[in-house]
């Protein structure tokens, strides 16, 4: 085991632990994580690696959703599957710039999920909305554009785009916040797994880190599960934390700080 082995589980270890604490958001410091604590040589490989990594955890976490009966699967399947073109469309576009472009650009994202995350709110909605000949008028235009577009976002920068989905399903449908975070986890693993692919064609993900890199994943969401800590006064600390990090990585991608 290699010293590049162990920063990657523990970098894994830091993402699982947020997706346990908060159900969400952990992906979006992945991209940080393997270029500046990791080591990853470039931005693509950032990119490709992390989008494994994302998509293997929302999988295992759609599983334990769909058995409670959170997820909307008819919404969930048209956002996903408008989706899925706008991540192969933001993967193939990410591929040809300079990898030195997307990283100030990531850096932006982050802080635009931080300052997302600040204003979350546990909104009410209907459990009851469904898609349907009657619903489908009104829902299923907002669901196809709103799919589009996060998905060009999610395959862009090659993360699952939780804290983009989850509004975009509220405000497409109405469902309440609990549903659209069980239903986002199948846009998540599908846009992960889309932009992996793209990846991995143009030879751009680090297999032996991914391994390494979920392995942490997987202990830290079991202890971020058990920690039970109140998430109304974390999300707002980690949606700081992320803005603080996205300036970071805009800056120091361009030069004005080391």
């Amino acid at each position: 085991m290699t010293i590049v082995d162990v920063l990657s589980a523990l970098s894994g270890g830091m993402v699982g632990l947020v997706l346990g604490l908060l159900g969400g958001g952990g992906s979006i410091i992945a991209v940080p994580l393997l270029l500046y604590v990791v080591g990853v040589p470039s931005a693509h490989m950032a990119i490709g690696t992390s989008a494994v990594a994302v998509s293997l955890s929302a999988l295992s976490s759609l599983f334990a959703q769909a058995r409670q009966g959170l997820v909307k699967w008819p919404c969930g399947m048209v956002f996903t599957g408008f989706g899925l073109l706008g991540t192969v469309l933001g993967a193939n576009l990410a591929l040809r710039l300079p990898g030195e472009k997307l990283i100030p650009l990531f850096g932006l994202l982050m802080v635009l999920v931080g300052v997302l995350m600040l204003l979350k709110k546990n909104a009410g909605g209907d459990p009851g909305v469904r898609l349907t000949r009657q619903t489908a008028r009104h829902m299923l235009p907002w669901l196809a554009g709103t799919g589009l577009a996060v998905g060009s976002l999610a395959g862009f920068f090659g993360i699952g785009g939780g804290f983009l989905i989850v509004p975009a399903l509220l405000f497409a449908t109405g469902m309440p916040m609990r549903n659209a975070a069980a239903t986002s986890l199948a846009a998540i693993a599908a846009f992960g797994a889309a932009t992996a692919i793209t990846y991995t064609v143009a030879g751009e993900v680090d297999w032996r880190i991914v391994v390494f890199f979920i392995a942490g994943g997987v202990a830290g969401a079991m202890v971020g599960n058990r920690m039970g800590v109140n998430t109304k006064i974390l999300q707002p600390l980690f949606g700081a934390l992320v803005i603080a990090t996205g300036i970071y990585v805009a800056l120091r991608s361009m030069g004005v700080i080391a």
